[in-house]
């Protein structure tokens, strides 16, 4: 069980990484963690619309100035885990068009796993005409790959 902010948040202002934290605080002090939630999830909108000139993802730095490394370990450190978000197409599903991973997954699920990602919310926009099955077993692999467990969430 966890949180996930696209419902109260979707790409508005007040998603950061200070409610992302402050997420963390309030499983811990509510006594949520006690009560089995564990996942604290970052959905789309996290990252700039383009990868750097290596194809790496970049935080957009206005909502995460620490990167997303820091926010993992401030979540790890209340015993929580870490998810993010990233879609089984060339751009994720909002309407500006941030990185998907088509092509691309097995850099980026190492990209994740070394952030200390725990979760992978993987949606199904932009997917170029590629069979979904294709799709999302090629991400299955790349995240075994980086021999970090990380639950991978099919959003079809």
């Amino acid at each position: 069980m966890g949180f996930n902010n696209w419902n109260s948040t979707h790409c508005g202002p007040g998603f950061n990484e200070a409610v992302i934290e402050g997420i963390a605080d309030i499983f811990v002090s509510k006594g949520l963690k006690a009560a089995g939630y564990q996942y604290v999830n970052l959905d789309d909108c996290w990252a700039l619309p383009n990868p750097d000139a290596n194809g790496k993802l970049v935080p957009n730095p206005a909502r995460f100035p620490h990167g997303i490394k820091a926010v993992a370990d401030y979540v790890h450190a209340k015993g929580l885990k870490l998810g993010i978000y990233t879609s089984a197409g060339t751009k994720t599903c909002n309407s500006k068009g941030f990185p998907g991973a088509l092509g691309h997954e097995y850099s980026d699920a190492q990209q994740f796993a070394d952030w200390g990602m725990d979760y992978l919310k993987c949606d199904n926009c932009h997917n170029q005409g590629v069979d979904a099955k294709q799709r999302y077993t090629t991400m299955r692999d790349a995240l075994k790959a980086t021999g970090r467990p990380i639950v991978f969430s099919i959003c079809e």
